[in-house]
């Protein structure tokens, strides 16, 4: 059975493209937010108060689809990589919605939690708000340009207050803003490393600050043995570049 891992954070941190890196390097199964498919997110960034809530609901039934899927597991899969947190979309909705609308996107919400997969880890990747708007403006999505300061650092501490409060799976953070794994092979190592060190049942120690939840020591929903997983990603490296993985 496959392990899934949930890489979160602000947009523009950078757990798109770890999720890609993921994929490409341990054959990962990916599920990724249907951020371009959502017809009112361009809408949303202009008029906030007007398309949030159209927007918000849009997330809701996509993300909570692609959690049904995850729950079937995949065979062929050592690594499930997801790059949100189902439990994520209230605090968009408690930082956009108010009134009757937030009241009716709690039902639904309410509604769907209990049949979504719980995580094996989840990996919260930040950096501070000025590296991430520079993230943002370099990969140049329009959609994105109109997105503030003030915005990121809203969704920055609900961020973390859910986090604090996470008790499903273990939660590491990782500061990313002198790690770089898009152009330089050595932060690419240095988060893959860590990443297989968990997977080795190791406490990471890459991380600058890490905060991992206490959970019972029992299988999960995608349990399986981590010294099995492990090798297949080891086997992987070994084939890809010819030498033994750290």
């Amino acid at each position: 059975m496959s392990q899934f891992l949930v890489i979160e954070g602000l947009i523009g941190v950078g757990k798109t493209t770890l999720c890609r890196l993921l994929g490409e390097r341990w054959s990962a199964r990916l599920v990724l937010e249907p951020w371009e498919a959502n017809p009112f997110l361009a809408n949303f960034y202009a008029d906030p108060e007007r398309f949030a809530f159209p927007a918000q609901m849009f997330y809701l039934a996509t993300r909570y689809s692609q959690q049904l899927n995850i729950r079937q597991g995949d065979l062929f899969a050592p690594l499930v990589v997801a790059d949100y947190l189902f439990d994520k979309d209230r605090i968009f909705a408690e930082q956009t919605l108010s009134g009757e609308e937030l009241r009716l996107y709690e039902r639904f919400a309410g509604l769907l939690s209990d049949g979504v997969p719980k995580p094996d880890l989840v990996l919260f990747l930040d950096a501070p708000t000025e590296v991430i708007l520079r993230r943002i403006k370099r990969r140049g999505i329009a959609a994105e340009q109109a997105i503030t300061a003030e915005y990121l650092d809203g969704l920055r501490s609900r961020y973390h207050r859910l986090l604090d409060a996470y008790d499903r799976a273990p939660v590491i953070r990782l500061d990313t803003t002198e790690l770089d794994y898009v152009d330089d092979q050595e932060g690419r190592d240095v988060i893959l490393g860590m990443i297989r060190g968990w997977l080795r049942g190791q406490t990471p120690s890459a991380t600058p600050a890490s905060a991992p939840a206490e959970r019972e020591d029992q299988p999960g929903l995608f349990s399986g043995s981590r010294e099995r997983v492990a090798a297949s990603f080891v086997s992987a490296e070994v084939a890809e570049d010819g030498e033994n993985a750290p």
